[in-house]
């Protein structure tokens, strides 16, 4: 590794157009490529054989992988080679080869925000929207036009249908596909993929107090388990006692298009909140 005039630290085989804007604390491993439109953010990493190209932006504190693939063109044969981009925030960790495509429509962003954690041949596909906190485990495929919010979970070796929207804080299972959303809070797994019911393990490592635990239970109550179509769910938890959380739900299911991820089919006498049945 080599300093160049008090900047980056780069390998002598990493290769790198000179309009590339690298901070000064970035470290370039070997054989690294990085090209003209690239800007990289204090501190981050990159690790050798790395891939950086098109219109990318990269925070501060990153780690890109062995092998890492950002910014390259969008797997949409109707792309046509329009200027698009790929943002990516702070702290953001992204192990051996995850591939990060750019948006296929002209000025449309492929976006990642902060602290993220994208495990090994991760791939997120064109105008994926992933926000902050979100776990994403080996071999998951994102197609176009995900969004994944806060602190979700994804588990390994799982499909993801375009537009598919993933609620934050919830947690989807591995070796599954997924075709529809998936509610905020949510613990969802099997094949077909169903809600099992609240996350709630992940939601009292985040804090959530029993209280705001049981607003979303009750929530989740009756939009799974109650009967009622999702039209008069929403209609009754518009009217019942609210809560930011339950806010939360309702305004995710307004805005659904793939339809939800139904709840699984339970005996009455059955209360399923995190996998297990609850005495």
């Amino acid at each position: 590794m080599k300093r160049y005039s008090g900047g980056p630290m780069i390998h002598p085989s990493a290769i790198i157009d000179p309009q590339a804007k690298l901070a000064e604390s970035v470290d370039v491993g070997p054989y690294a490529l990085i090209g003209p439109n690239v800007e990289i953010g204090e501190g981050t990493r990159i690790l050798p054989h790395a891939v950086l190209d098109g219109y990318t932006k990269i925070g501060s504190k990153c780690e890109i992988g062995i092998g890492v693939v950002i910014g390259a063109p969008p797997q949409d044969k109707k792309y046509a080679g329009a200027r698009s981009y790929v943002r990516i925030g702070d702290r953001n960790v992204f192990r051996e080869y995850v591939t990060i495509h750019r948006a296929t429509d002209p000025e449309g962003v492929t976006a990642i925000g902060d602290d993220n954690y994208l495990m090994a041949n991760v791939h997120v596909a064109h105008n994926c929207i992933i926000g902050n906190g979100v776990t994403v485990v080996n071999m998951v495929g994102l197609s176009g036009h995900i969004t994944i919010e806060d602190n979700a979970v994804l588990g390994g070796m799982t499909a993801y249908h375009q537009h598919v929207r993933i609620g934050a804080y919830a947690m989807v299972g591995g070796g599954v596909g997924v075709r529809m959303d998936v509610v905020p809070f949510a613990l969802a797994t099997g094949e077909p993929l169903r809600i099992y019911g609240v996350n709630r393990v992940g939601l009292r490592r985040a804090g959530f107090s029993r209280d705001q635990q049981k607003l979303i239970k009750d929530a989740f109550r009756i939009l799974f388990w109650s009967g009622l179509n999702v039209s008069d769910a929403l209609a009754r938890l518009k009217s019942g006692p609210g809560g930011k959380e339950t806010e939360r739900i309702i305004e995710f299911v307004e805005k659904s298009r793939r339809g939800l991820t139904p709840g699984l089919s339970v005996s009455r006498d059955d209360k399923v909140w995190g996998g297990e049945a609850e005495e």
